[in-house]
């Protein structure tokens, strides 16, 4: 297999992944939100909870400006900050029920998106995106875990 061309297929893919991303979360970041708080909220919504570092780190945001926007996203309550029992200088994140419910509606807005764009896919080929999507995540897209 020529490896050079797999990594271009690879960033290809990759691009065409934030394409489509863009265009299923066009419009569905609540006023009042910016773009760095909503990319916050969504990891944290998929990944409660989690550490500042984990944001910071997962998001390309630095230490200090990670734990400003979520300074901001806990005072329009949005998100709760918890301690650790084992290590009380260690912080868990987690959205609050206000936050849990903007995410739950931003994603049902995407997903009726995603449906929208896949809806004359057969059976057949829904079961083969799925397979394909579970060794992407599995093989590719893991982080060691």
């Amino acid at each position: 297999m020529d490896k050079e061309a797999f990594f271009h297929k690879l960033v290809t893919f990759t691009t065409a992944v934030h394409e489509v991303t863009f265009d299923l979360t066009k419009d569905v970041r609540p006023e009042g939100i910016t773009p760095v708080q909503y990319s916050i909220l969504e990891y944290i919504a998929v990944s409660q909870p989690v550490t500042l570092s984990q944001i910071s780190d997962c998001k390309n945001i630095s230490m200090p400006n990670t734990s400003r926007e979520l300074k901001k996203l806990t005072e329009k309550n949005l998100c709760e900050k918890l301690d650790v029992a084992e290590d009380r200088r260690k912080q868990m994140i987690r959205l609050s029920d206000a936050g849990q419910a903007m995410m739950n509606k931003a994603f049902e807005q995407i997903g009726e998106r995603f449906l929208e764009r896949i809806k004359d896919s057969s059976t057949e080929e829904l079961e083969e995106i799925s397979r394909a999507l579970d060794v992407l995540h599995s093989k590719v897209f893991n982080s060691g875990e």
